[in-house]
């Protein structure tokens, strides 16, 4: 049996009723707690007609057998609150209570629901989203966000920054320790090695050094040294030309947010899954934000979530095996 962690998310937002849509797809023979208001998840069951015949705990460590199970705070009054600084705290405290359970080994894996950065940062939070976040909480100096679909996959050398300062931390360190966890991570959680395309900074990856250097004097160096190691990496690839083919490479590394996102989003919508990198228990979650303008309404398509929950139990299985 896998205990599987599954936050509400911002209470205002989807996680509440696609947490309730997805537990049709729950697997019989594991636990999986839900940290959120219970009477927000019973708000999320009235709307789409569905019981999920969980029970109330304290603690993961009252969950003796398979089941559906809400470790509940009871922070909010309203079960549905708008978007405001309380579903920020909501989020904010059943992230933060899923992390300490995750960390202290209480849960096997983690599949947290969307927050809005807005509020979250409003209600208290400090970090430039969950990732950040997982990580400090868990002593992780090297992790990464990995956008994972069955049709691309992408890693990203920076994530939230302003375009200036995600320029400067192409370096050859932060480009060395990135491909390394990306190599490592991905043999971890998926049992097979990797083949992984680099791109480029500049337009048509500097054009030899003519636009730009980096591409030539911190990027390429460090796919040659990888390659030496018998690595299967090769760059840097032209931005423009490198997603044409996204089946050539199991992990694209980009350097910037938008440089991944842009293609991955194009090629992958509804069923891409942010998988965190690096730190000690496997964390999923599904590629979009709250929602807010189509949240409580019945209609929030599932798809991603389900991506994300099927994911987080197959690298269980792989990390079981192991």
């Amino acid at each position: 049996m896998k205990r599987i962690g599954i936050t509400i998310g911002d209470p205002a937002g989807v996680g509440p009723e696609l947490i309730v849509r997805i537990s049709e797809s729950f697997r019989e023979g594991n636990a999986y707690i839900i940290y959120g208001e219970e009477k927000t998840i019973r708000e999320a069951e009235n709307l789409l007609n569905t019981g999920l015949g969980a029970r109330l705990i304290n603690s993961p460590d009252e969950v003796k057998g398979p089941g559906v199970y809400i470790a509940d705070l009871n922070i909010s009054e309203r079960p549905i609150p708008q978007p405001s600084i309380t579903s920020g705290k909501v989020a904010v405290a059943y992230l933060a209570r899923a992390t300490v359970d995750a960390v202290q080994g209480k849960i096997d894996g983690l599949l947290t629901m969307p927050i809005s950065k807005f509020w979250a940062r409003r209600a208290g939070f400090s970090y430039e989203g969950q990732t950040e976040y997982l990580a400090q909480a868990s002593s992780t100096r090297e992790y990464a966000m990995m956008m994972w679909s069955e049709k691309v996959r992408v890693v990203l050398l920076s994530t939230h920054l302003p375009l200036r300062e995600a320029i400067l931390r192409v370096n050859k360190e932060n480009l060395r320790g990135k491909l390394d966890l990306t190599l490592r991570e991905y043999r971890r959680l998926f049992r097979r090695e990797p083949s992984v395309g680099v791109l480029g900074l500049n337009p048509h990856a500097g054009e030899f050094g003519d636009i730009g250097r980096e591409d030539v004097e911190e990027i390429l160096p460090v796919i040659e040294e990888f390659k030496g190691k018998g690595f299967r990496v090769e760059g840097p690839l032209s931005p423009d030309t490198a997603f044409l083919k996204p089946e050539s490479y199991d992990v694209f590394l980009c350097m910037y947010h938008d440089q991944g996102l842009i293609p991955f989003k194009l090629l992958a919508f509804k069923e891409g899954v942010n998988l965190t990198l690096g730190i000690p228990f496997p964390r999923v979650s599904p590629d979009h934000g709250t929602a807010y303008d189509i949240a409580w309404k019945g209609i929030a398509d599932p798809g991603p979530s389900l991506k994300a929950l099927e994911l987080l139990e197959n690298i269980l299985e792989n990390l079981k095996d192991r």
